[in-house]
């Protein structure tokens, strides 16, 4: 009977887990840039003497879904997609290097380049500094020029785009990071001014994975509760006894 139960409560954690993340993917459908996270579960045996039949289920580490989303042009300047497995570097909050494919820019206050989150966008020498109400151009290299009234179009910097030989790895922040350190400009990468990458979420998709996973909890619950009556039926047969 534990073995049953235990199996039954291993299968319902994992539906759960799922459910989670697919609802996270639903949820981010139309965010630009946004990669699906993938889930994956692993066994673990379980050591020690007499359990060598076990096995854990634990949560493996996941990964994402490297296909591009659709690009949509958006007629905006400082809106820019990444072409193929291009990918544009940032700052993270915690100074370090990180990776995003969302494009989609604005000048802060100070006059420094960033995307929608406030962040400021790498160039091959730091950050991006535009002069005063200048208007700003993004070429397919990366290379921003800014031109001030009637005056001609200057180079200020040329954003950072890597492309990534092994899987980025995502975190707590929704930014990408390369697991061996910062990663080299790559000057063959390009972008697509005046456009930006949706998501490659499927919502249709997601939501027929989240029925599927809804049905999978409810069997398990169903094994469990089964499990239950089971038991009780035998204890009462060995109290008849």
């Amino acid at each position: 009977m534990d073995r049953r139960i235990y199996l039954s409560m291993g299968g319902a954690k994992a539906a759960m887990q799922r459910q989670e993340t697919l609802a996270n993917n639903l949820a981010n459908a139309s965010t630009t840039g946004f990669r699906a996270e993938m889930q994956a579960f692993r066994s673990v045996p379980v050591q020690g003497d007499g359990a060598s039949t076990r096995a854990y289920g634990l949560e493996t580490t996941t990964g994402y879904n490297p296909e591009p989303g659709p690009i949509t042009a958006t007629g905006r300047n400082l809106d820019v997609a990444a072409r193929g497995n291009a990918w544009m570097a940032v700052q993270a909050l915690d100074g370090t290097e990180a990776y995003t494919r969302a494009g989609a820019m604005e000048v802060s206050p100070d006059g420094t380049l960033v995307n929608s989150a406030g962040l400021p966008m790498q160039g091959d020498g730091g950050p991006i500094t535009v002069p005063a109400n200048a208007q700003v151009q993004v070429a397919p290299d990366g290379t921003v020029t800014a031109k001030v009234g009637e005056g001609r179009p200057q180079a200020i910097g040329k954003l950072k785009l890597v492309t990534p030989e092994a899987p980025l790895k995502r975190g707590d922040d929704g930014l990408f990071r390369a697991p061996a350190g910062d990663l080299e400009a790559d000057p063959a990468a390009r972008v697509q001014d005046g456009a930006l990458e949706g998501s490659n979420v499927s919502a249709v998709e997601t939501m027929v994975a989240m029925i599927s996973a809804a049905r999978q909890f409810e069997m398990q619950m169903r094994s469990m509760q089964t499990t239950e009556k089971d038991e009780q039926q035998a204890a009462q047969l060995l109290s008849m006894n």
